[in-house]
């Protein structure tokens, strides 16, 4: 199934093919916030393919010229459905083309027209840049920025890392501004 199209991407459920694509840069998550998604092997990669596949608020970030998975978005609505969490996980061979704002851009279309959506917010760790600055170029605002807020990995005593993480948000008043 296909959600939505950019100019040179295609947004739609994961699909077992997307396997190899998806280990090539879970294998080594390249921010903490993902190392729970980290993958082994590629018959995790198939499994996680599979239950993605019918994760409703999993996108899978193709090209439209060769259909290659090149990242992922998520959208989590929360209890009053107007109000969605997003986050995105892109292979880093595919960086510093566009193709993260282009996809994150189609997906807040996506969300404020097709779904009705009122706010959009995400999370983004005080050490990830590249997300800060996506953020920003989508007309996001930092709400807050919440201190040793969550652990995704251990320091080299065994004694968890906790990492300041950011709130960022858009109302679709905002978004319509833009």
């Amino acid at each position: 199934m296909e959600f939505f199209r950019t100019e040179r991407l295609i947004i739609r459920r994961f699909e077992k093919e997307d396997a190899p694509d998806l280990f090539d840069y879970f294998e080594e998550p390249r921010v903490n916030c993902f190392m729970d998604e980290k993958l082994s092997d590629l018959g995790e990669a198939l499994a996680e393919t599979e239950k993605k596949s019918w994760d409703s608020s999993q996108f899978a970030v193709c090209l439209k010229e060769n259909g290659s998975l090149i990242g992922n978005l998520f959208a989590y609505p929360e209890r009053d459905s107007d109000t969605y969490g997003v986050g995105w996980n892109f292979n880093s061979k595919f960086g510093g083309q566009g193709f993260a704002s282009e996809a994150a851009k189609g997906l807040f279309d996506y969300l404020f027209e097709e779904k009705n959506t009122r706010r959009i917010y995400c999370y983004v760790e005080e050490d990830n840049l590249p997300s800060q600055k996506l953020c920003k170029r989508l007309g996001m605002r930092q709400e807050g920025l919440f201190l040793d807020y969550v652990s995704f990995v251990k320091n080299d005593d065994g004694s968890l890392r906790y990492e300041n993480t950011m709130q960022l948000a858009i109302l679709k008043r905002e978004w319509e501004r833009k």
